[in-house]
């Protein structure tokens, strides 16, 4: 719970309705964290939570709004309260992707929060478009980074000697 409220300054966020607390538990816990346990194969690629939107102001702030928020969630677990963390070379490449597209999230936020009424439907779709394609990007990096600290941590594990235990 400490890091849930970490991400919003020390305390926890204030909720509407019971249906917003399980929606940001399920996309922490289990839509990310446990998610993260399962895709250390290759073959078992890491998705991001699925949210269906129409091209509006409002769905577009919630969606990057969501993607910033899983973002910080990723970072500040790989980093576990650390400031900062000895990373692989692909999986320090993967978080600093990832830190641009989630400044990238933050700026689209701060552009809807902004006069975005006056945007078309047409413009709208193209932003969606361009946003469905950096989520397919931030799966990949996180997907990447996640191999990648799985091998150093397997590397790490089979270069420590191990005594069988003598049976008497």
């Amino acid at each position: 719970m400490r890091v849930v409220q970490d991400l919003w300054g020390g305390e926890l966020p204030v909720f509407d309705t019971m249906d917003e607390v399980n929606e940001l538990i399920g996309a922490l816990v289990n839509g990310l964290w446990n998610s993260l346990t399962k895709n250390q194969k290759r073959s078992e690629p890491f998705r991001l939570v699925r949210l269906i939107a129409e091209p509006t102001a409002e769905s577009l702030a919630t969606l990057a709004r969501t993607r910033r928020q899983e973002l910080d969630g990723f970072i500040e677990g790989l980093f576990n309260g650390e400031g900062q963390m000895d990373l692989p070379e692909r999986a320090h490449v993967a978080v600093g992707r990832l830190s641009e597209m989630r400044a990238i999230m933050a700026g689209i936020e701060q552009f809807v929060a902004g006069d975005l009424k006056s945007e078309t439907g047409t413009e709208l779709e193209a932003t969606f478009k361009h946003l469905r394609e950096l989520t397919r990007i931030m799966e990949l990096e996180i997907h990447e980074a996640v191999l990648s600290c799985a091998r150093a941590r397997k590397q790490m594990l089979e270069s420590f000697p191990v005594q069988k235990p003598t049976v008497h």
